[in-house]
């Protein structure tokens, strides 16, 4: 059976070294799982991101403050 999963990878570690190391091994999985990405929505090397209303930047997670004020905005 084939299917879609739309969902966040991430790959991390805590030198350069680390990170390459592990992007090989996810790589290799998704090879050999017969996996396909989404080469328009794998960014590399980011130092800030929002994932699911979180931003994510060095060593800080927080709520994304757009969905505060939204959340703070409603009725």
């Amino acid at each position: 059976m084939h299917g879609s999963f739309h969902g966040y990878f991430f790959v991390y570690g805590s030198s350069f070294d680390d990170c390459l190391s592990s992007l090989a091994k996810f790589l290799q999985r998704c090879i050999d799982s017969s996996m396909v990405l989404n080469y328009e929505k794998c960014h590399f090397m980011i130092k800030f991101g929002i994932v699911l209303e979180h931003v994510i930047s060095g060593n800080e997670i927080e709520i994304d403050p757009a969905m505060i004020e939204i959340i703070f905005a409603l009725p």
